[in-house]
């Protein structure tokens, strides 16, 4: 994994979201994975700008990583309202092209196949933006005995739920328990990986994911097994790493 530690959040937006728009620009129709959370926020405002300096994703193709069971689509915590607020809205992607879990499904096995046959058809996934739990998931992919798979609902971890539930302070519903995740599987096949990670309340599974064993405990370690993973950190996140000079 190619790992570089930048001074704050927006130099990583930038330079994430200038190696996404860069991607855009050399295949219009790319497909790309988005993850959600405030980590990727200064990405999706660089690419945002870059669509208004010229940057086109009329043909892109998006598939999200992950939506909450329980929460209307048009809830304002859905993932659907976060992707519509911090980026759809903001650069001329058809809607029809963009691609989420359905988190209310009553069949998850049925919702599952049909996400796999989507991505599928699209050609796969070009690359795919991540964050990091402070548990080491990535997705809601949470520590476990085994690596997963295809998209599955995951009975969320009580870190995960205690670092998401101040987003829903004040909300008319609460913090979702269960939610339906890309599965590990899904996520590996993707062509090239992007993990952004900010904060020291993220450094441990930085560290773990980075120079711990590949395990299922860390779910972001199997991303050692990838051949193509660029990993921005900015100081903080890094400060665990036995090596981590500032670009």
């Amino acid at each position: 994994m190619k790992v570089i530690v930048l001074t704050d959040k927006e130099a990583i937006g930038q330079a994430a979201g200038d190696l996404i728009c860069g991607l855009v620009s050399q295949k219009p129709d790319a497909v790309l994975g988005l993850a959600t959370g405030s980590s990727p926020v200064p990405t999706y405002l660089r690419m945002a700008e870059r669509h208004r300096e010229g940057v086109s994703f009329q043909k892109v193709k998006t598939f999200n990583l992950d939506e909450y069971c329980g929460l209307p689509e048009a809830h304002e915590n859905s993932y659907h309202t976060f992707m519509r607020e911090q980026l759809f809205s903001h650069i001329d992607i058809q809607l029809e092209n963009t691609h989420f879990l359905d988190g209310n499904c009553a069949d998850e096995a049925a919702e599952s196949e049909r996400f796999s046959r989507t991505i599928e058809a699209a050609g796969g996934i070009d690359l795919q933006l991540l964050g990091i739990g402070s548990n080491g998931h990535i997705g809601f992919n949470e520590p476990a005995q085994a690596f997963t798979g295809e998209a599955f609902k995951v009975a969320l971890t009580p870190s995960t739920i205690k670092d998401n539930s101040p987003n829903f302070i004040g909300s008319d519903i609460p913090m979702p328990r269960f939610a339906m995740t890309m599965g590990i599987g899904q996520i590996l096949r993707a062509g090239r990986i992007i993990l952004i990670a900010t904060g020291e309340a993220k450094a441990r599974a930085v560290k773990a994911m980075l120079e711990g064993e590949v395990t299922p405990q860390c779910p972001a370690s199997v991303l050692q097994k990838h051949p193509d993973v660029t990993v921005y950190l900015n100081p903080a996140a890094a400060a665990l790493l036995s090596d981590h000079p500032i670009e």
